[in-house]
């Protein structure tokens, strides 16, 4: 009977196996390491840039309004405040001439549907300086309203239509009332501001 006895030192090892199993786990270990950090790096660089971005749109901002503020204060000045009130006067003025009631009924007479029609109409001039039409239309149901509002949404004189109340009418020939209202743009300003998604 032959008996073998390993007599060295220290026991052997296969090396070659470790490494060829554990090191291929390692080497990607280390590569999603750097990936990571190049990652992290990269993340700290755009953060730093977008904080700088903000910061200098904010000071602008804030050189607009200490710009606005002080042109309000001259114009507030006793000595100013008739030259104010005039230009403001003129500017609304021309903001109303804009408005042809005739060019609006043509307006609407192109995409009223049928069975539909306008009660009462009324223009009103918003703080902004945008012509708002509130219209009062009557019909016999709600899908002509609805395809009215989608007609004036896509003609070139109408904005933010929207159906403000619906009411049921009844001992008339209509059944239902609905109150629209829209941001109004005359033609000169509409010939030189195309829609939203239009090809210039």
């Amino acid at each position: 009977m032959r008996v073998e006895i390993n007599l060295a030192t220290q026991p052997y090892e296969d090396q070659w196996r470790f490494w060829l199993r554990w090191g291929g786990a390692v080497a990607g270990l280390g590569i999603l390491t750097l990936l990571l950090l190049y990652g992290a790096i990269a993340g700290l660089l755009t953060a730093r840039q977008d904080r700088n971005l903000i910061r200098q749109r904010q000071e602008q901002i804030a050189e607009r309004d200490r710009e606005k503020a002080q042109a309000e204060a001259l114009l507030s000045r006793p000595e100013n405040r008739s030259t104010r009130d005039r230009s403001q006067f003129l500017n609304d003025l021309f903001q109303r001439k804009t408005f042809s009631w005739t060019r609006v009924f043509e307006d609407l007479e192109r995409i009223m549907p049928a069975r539909l029609h306008v009660m009462s109409i009324r223009p009103e001039l918003a703080p902004d300086n945008q012509l708002t039409i509130k219209l009062i239309v009557a019909g016999d149901s709600r899908e002509h309203a609805l395809a009215l509002v989608e007609k004036m949404e896509d003609s070139q004189r109408f904005q933010q239509t929207r159906i403000e109340q619906e009411r049921t009418v009844t001992g008339q020939g209509d059944s239902v009332q609905f109150d629209i209202s829209a941001v109004y743009v005359p033609e000169a300003a509409s010939a030189s501001t195309p829609k939203p998604g239009s090809r210039p």
